[in-house]
């Protein structure tokens, strides 16, 4: 399609869009449209249920097991029996104010979504810029996005070249992802590179981050270590009533209407015994204490458990869902076997590309590349004259360079197709380059090709640098010690299927991995799950261009095919997975935005952050200081 067709194709699409929402990009929403607006679509935050510190507390003492020591409590207060009282009430108090200590240290799983949003947003109102309130946001505003900011809401793009954004917390995408017109941005993204104006599309609970939220606020299952305690708890409890009913029909008869106070006072006392001999009056304070005792050891290996009963739950664990990017892999772009051309070695190859780097951008490709070199020094020696970054457009770096004797020469890096061309390169020269940066791509790796011009000579060719989110050291060993105890490891990646690949066969986890939007072809969060995904997901290695309710059906469906279910990760879009499953484990290094603004109002630099560990540490059952152990 010509390039004219495709502008004009976008420009129809922000239209209808700007149509649709009745908004004008010139001006942006008036008072009247804003106040109306407010009223029809609710604040841009995360609707919540508040719960009161006493209704919680007061939740302990409801259900079967302590509504039959309370019963024996009562018992003993009617016969005037002050120290089984004493003893009975004091263990019912004390399971009490454990279970509720335990839930308020934990963070609450929708009020951490909520803090992640961007506090501030600089929208068009009335024809004026102006910073408000994230909260004030609604469908139709005209928001402008820098570097560095937060996206404030589910937004679409309609003015300016391009915008870089990292959504890898959200998408699970290891790479920040480039958008132009006509795209769309997701609320709790962060902008990396670039400068647009956007028109607000979703607010609150309707946007991506919101479904997420919902998700999470809908997950979560009765672990079967709490089946377990309730199935013993209800025998007793039958039992228990069952023999109260016999006794005192034997003893009514035996009465036979001559009712005194003292035989009914013995009466009660002969209950009271059955009650605190049948009733596990002691079990739930001593299963807290002893899985606390439990939480102690495990914290001095750097796992700190929220969830008490998930000590007991972990053991039964028999397939573990992990994430990718940060979880099994570093997170951090690194150089893999450079290609170099001929006439060149690897060591120029990697020096060139680093010439048409600058470490200040702290562009995540850059960084890779110079991080590949041997000696950094080396650098010292050449000095940049002129640099232009990476854009869309143009898809490379060009840096103006001078040696130390003087000599000016030119250097670039970029998508390998552009590089090829710029190079001129043809006939069997150009089938080379493509067949090893299609090999590259097959085995999941990004390749950047590399071309150096003498002053304004033509540009020459010298290689190909594959570049990938290696696993971390430990990883394979991990999954290698899972697996000796019967635990089969599954990977679950927004990456894509090559990516994905190359990780789990470097990992030693197989092959077999399956695209998450052909397993999900409609919408889970409805239960539009086919019903062969399950035969799928049981024989799957790994799953790959995952969404957050993707995870969320996986670790769901293996649950309901029998599996006891653990998952890792590190990010927002783990969230409703981490809840669902039997056993939750947010790892080290959990995802957290933090980026340096550049505020024009008082020419300083402003820290925007977003800090998603406390979503992750209150959604899970363990959440480890540094790597899991092993």
């Amino acid at each position: 399609m010509p390039t004219s067709d495709v502008t004009e194709s976008v420009s129809s699409t922000v239209a209808e869009i700007l149509a649709k929402l009745e908004t004008d990009p010139k001006n942006g929403l008036n008072a009247a449209q804003l106040q109306e607006r407010l009223k029809k679509y609710g604040p841009n935050a995360l609707a919540e249920e508040k719960k009161s510190a006493l209704s919680a507390f007061l939740a302990y003492f409801w259900g079967p097991i302590p509504w039959m020591i309370e019963a024996a409590a009562l018992m003993a207060l009617i016969v005037r029996d002050w120290g089984d009282f004493t003893i009975i009430a004091s263990l019912l108090l004390f399971n009490a104010l454990l279970g509720f200590w335990e839930e308020h240290e934990a963070s609450n799983a929708l009020d951490a979504l909520k803090n992640s949003l961007a506090l501030k947003a600089r929208v068009l109102r009335s024809g004026e810029w102006r910073e408000v309130d994230a909260r004030t946001l609604v469908p139709g505003d005209i928001v402008r996005l820098y570097l560095g900011d937060v996206v404030p809401a589910d937004c679409n793009l309609i003015q300016g070249e391009y915008i870089s954004i990292d959504q890898s917390a959200l998408t699970g995408e290891s790479l920040p992802v480039t958008k132009k017109s006509g795209q769309e941005a997701y609320s709790g993204s962060v902008v990396k590179q670039g400068e647009m104006v956007a028109v607000v599309t979703a607010t609150g609970a309707n946007t991506f981050f919101g479904r997420t939220a919902k998700l999470v606020a809908a997950a979560g299952s009765v672990s079967h270590f709490q089946r377990a305690v309730m199935k013993i708890g209800n025998f007793l409890i039958i039992l228990a009533l069952v023999l109260v009913v016999i006794l005192v029909a034997s003893r009514l008869f035996d009465m036979r209407g001559h009712y005194d106070r003292i035989a009914l006072l013995r009466l009660a006392e002969v209950v009271l015994v059955l009650l605190v001999a049948s009733v596990p009056v002691a079990m739930p304070a001593v299963l807290s204490v002893t899985m606390a005792l439990g939480a102690r050891i495990l914290a001095r290996s750097k796992a700190i458990v929220s969830r008490l009963e998930s000590i007991e739950e972990l053991a039964g664990v028999d397939v573990l869902c992990s994430d990718k990017t940060g979880t099994l892999t570093q997170n951090k772009l690194t150089l893999g076997e450079a290609e170099p051309w001929a006439g060149t070695d690897v060591a120029t190859l990697i020096l060139m590309a680093s010439l048409a780097s600058r470490a200040a951008d702290n562009d995540p490709i850059d960084l890779a590349v110079m991080d590949g070199l041997k000696d950094p020094s080396i650098l010292k020696s050449y000095q940049q004259e002129n640099y232009v970054p990476f854009d869309p457009v143009n898809k490379r770096t060009e840096a103006t360079i001078k040696d130390a004797s003087d000599k000016i020469f030119r250097v670039t890096k970029g998508a390998p197709q552009v590089v090829l061309a710029l190079a001129k390169l043809s006939g069997s020269d150009f089938e080379k380059a493509n067949q090893t940066v299609n090999k590259l791509a097959s085995r999941g790796y990004r390749t950047i090709g590399v071309a150096v011009a003498q002053g304004d000579g033509p540009w020459i060719f010298q290689g190909i640098l594959p570049l990938l989110d290696p696993p971390r050291p430990d990883s394979k060993s991990t999954i290698a010690e899972a697996r000796a105890y019967g635990v089969k490891v599954k990977m679950v990646t927004g990456d894509n299927v090559a990516i994905a690949r190359q990780i789990a066969l470097q990992l030693g986890m197989g092959a077999n991995i399956q695209p998450a939007t052909e397993l999900f072809p409609g919408d889970v969060t409805k239960g539009q799950i086919p019903l062969d995904a399950a035969e799928k997901i049981e024989e799957a290695d790994g799953f790959a261009e995952v969404f957050p309710e993707h995870k969320y059906a996986i670790v769901k469906i293996l649950q309901q095919t029998g599996h006891i279910v653990g998952m890792t990760g590190d990010g927002v879009n783990d969230a409703p997975a981490l809840k669902q499953a039997d056993v939750g484990i947010a790892v080290s290094g959990a995802t957290r935005f933090v980026s340096d603004r550049y505020d024009h109002r008082d020419h300083g630099v402003r820290r925007t952050g977003v800090d998603l560990l406390p979503l992750l540490s209150s959604n899970c059952d363990y959440a480890y200081r540094t790597c899991p152990p092993g």
